[in-house]
């Protein structure tokens, strides 16, 4: 009973306010106080809408950043939970993925935020970045400035429970993080091991992903778009990476490659962009074998 007045009380304020939030609420968040944590709840003050509490988002959530191909429509769920003054206070992000093309590198992407995107370390893992066993399941986990986990689940949902600690001492968010788990299981694999051999995989799986992102923006490109500088400017953001990933491992340069890029895209010049896209393949065909050597 208590648990139905929660959420009754959750709709009523965010419905009010002009929000859909509640119609799947339940179905993505744990909407009570889990062990010493406090469900962060809305508050309102007089006409304003509600501050705080759980909220809802049309976006791809973590991996937002990461060149995620919006072949699809994601959904993210947001909530806080107030640990107080003796326990952190995580935040947890719950990412509903519709099951698009561009899902397949859902794993591969969920690893993004855990590897370095600064030239002198790209690809690598990042200080502090490590998997955790909690059970039966494997998790991404990191431990500075606070910490964090993350992981794939079934049915393309994507989980990140993360909180800043600047004092010693204060205990893990171990109750948030079984209570996730057991409402979404992890599917990462038992064998994963962030490792030199697995960092090599990895990089060049992204170089493929980033050819792959390529092809997907060039078939977004249609005679007389209204919007072909943007998909253009995507496509060349993809292929720019590429060439960071092809210099820093394969010793290509590739300062002049992104000059000629954006030239191209100065001018629109959708044809040579093109062109320079599949000599890009035809050079990962014939290399992608190669062996690499890690910083």
């Amino acid at each position: 009973m208590k648990t139905k007045l929660i959420i009754t009380i959750f709709c009523y304020l965010l419905i009010n306010a002009g929000h859909s939030f509640c119609q799947s609420a339940s179905e993505y968040l744990i909407l009570q106080d889990v062990g010493p944590y406090r469900l962060s709840r809305p508050k309102t003050y007089r006409s304003m809408a509600p501050v705080g509490g759980p909220k809802t988002s049309e976006d791809s959530g973590i991996l937002s950043g990461t060149g995620h191909f919006p072949d699809h429509a994601d959904k993210s769920y947001e909530v806080m939970f107030l640990g107080g003054d003796n326990y952190v206070s995580p935040i947890v992000t719950i990412t509903q993925h519709s099951g698009g093309d561009s899902d397949k590198w859902l794993l591969h992407e969920v690893e993004i935020s855990y590897r370095s995107s600064k030239t002198e370390r790209l690809g690598l893992l990042l200080q502090g970045a490590f998997t955790r066993s909690i059970g039966t399941y494997k998790v991404l986990s990191h431990g500075i400035g606070g910490g964090g986990y993350t992981w794939l689940s079934n049915n393309n949902v994507v989980v990140d429970i993360s909180y800043t600690s600047l004092v010693a001492g204060k205990p893990k968010p171990t109750e948030i993080v079984q209570a996730y788990l057991a409402k979404f299981p992890s599917v990462i694999p038992a064998t994963l091991a962030l490792n030199s051999a697995h960092d090599v995989v990895w990089i060049k799986d992204e170089i493929e992903r980033r050819l792959w992102l390529c092809d997907k923006w060039l078939l977004r490109i249609q005679p007389g778009d209204a919007e072909l500088y943007d998909r253009l400017d995507s496509l060349v953001s993809n292929m720019t990476v590429f060439l960071d990933y092809r210099e820093k491992y394969f010793g290509v340069s590739a300062k002049n490659e992104k000059k000629l890029l954006l030239n191209y895209l100065s001018k629109k010049d959708d044809a040579s962009i093109k062109s320079k896209l599949q000599e890009y393949k035809v050079w990962w065909s014939a290399h992608k074998g190669d062996a690499i050597t890690l910083p």
